[in-house]
């Protein structure tokens, strides 16, 4: 949410608009008799909604599901054993830069990059593992500081994924003259430290996994996410329900079906027709649409809003 576009003035959602967590586990519910089997839930940043350890423990109780979250780490050190307690599974934090700077000036957060690195340490302890980190590579403003971050995390056991830059929700300024390519990324690492491919670990993974050759069998790996460069529409399996009742079928979509209102007074089996007929009439390409590639299971992430 850049500031700039966000700012004090902003008119955000009121309480009301807001799914209730007793709205939000009916819903996964019905997603879940639909097929999802992984729940991920995004932001914003989620550590930020009220009382959010009582939501996880909820859809804890849903059978046969993952439950993950995603988080800019600046309040997981504080959280991350509750967080555990009440369900989550796997955790997945933000880290663009180990340098200060760096880390500051893309972000524009107050908070210095070490909370962030203290939010995994604690996270780890408190059993959410595999984690893994996501850093978005820009050229010319983090491009230079790929090597810290594969070195700083490569005998952790923790995954680093390097992100291509992408215009996610339109409205970082996005230039595809600053896409650090994925390739670039894994030769640059490769150089120092070889790298060879690892086959995914499901349909649909949206990461290119690398493995250190000289990792001695411990599997260390790094991940890469080439949305831009080489785009996976064709096999994406996620869908994205909004703090508001919107299910969106593509990260980048700028509208979505208002499942709310069916929520509020309509059947479940209502609610699994509305979904099936989404799901079935996308046709979303953004990604290969925006580069003019060709076209080449599932989970539900629900995106929240703090407060």
């Amino acid at each position: 949410m850049p500031r700039e576009a966000f700012g004090a003035g902003s008119k955000f959602l009121g309480r009301g608009d807001l799914l209730s967590f007793e709205e939000i586990e009916r819903l996964a519910r019905i997603f879940v008799s639909q097929g999802i089997r992984k729940i991920r839930l995004t932001g914003g940043e989620p550590l930020l909604r009220k009382d959010l350890p009582s939501l996880i423990a909820m859809l804890s109780r849903i059978p046969g599901i993952e439950i993950a979250l995603t988080t800019n780490g600046s309040l997981l050190a504080e959280q991350a054993q509750a967080l555990a307690d009440a369900g989550l599974q796997r955790i997945t934090v933000s880290l663009d830069s180990l340098d200060e700077a760096v880390f500051r000036a893309m972000n524009d957060v107050d908070f210095p990059a070490a909370r962030v690195l203290d939010g995994i340490e604690a996270a780890a302890k408190a059993g959410l593992t595999p984690l893994k980190v996501n850093a978005v590579i820009r050229r010319g403003v983090n491009d230079h500081t790929v090597l810290e971050l594969a070195r700083h995390f490569r005998g952790t056991g923790h995954t680093v994924r390097f992100i291509e830059y992408m215009d996610v929700g339109n409205s970082n300024e996005w230039r595809r003259d600053e896409v650090m390519s994925g390739a670039e990324i894994v030769r640059l690492i490769g150089a120092e430290m070889p790298l060879e491919r690892m086959p995914a670990n499901y349909p649909g993974e949206v990461a290119q996994r690398w493995r250190y050759v000289d990792s001695g069998g411990s599997q260390a790996e790094v991940g890469v996410i080439t949305s831009v460069t080489q785009p996976f529409c064709g096999a994406c399996t996620r869908a994205r329900l909004s703090p508001d009742g919107r299910l969106y079928t593509c990260l980048f979509a700028t509208t979505g079906t208002d499942l709310r209102s069916l929520v509020r007074g309509g059947s479940d089996a209502a609610i699994a027709g509305e979904i099936r007929r989404v799901w079935s009439a996308r046709d979303d390409r953004y990604s290969e649409q925006r580069t003019g590639d060709p076209v080449t299971g599932s989970r539900i992430e629900m995106s929240y809003i703090g407060g």
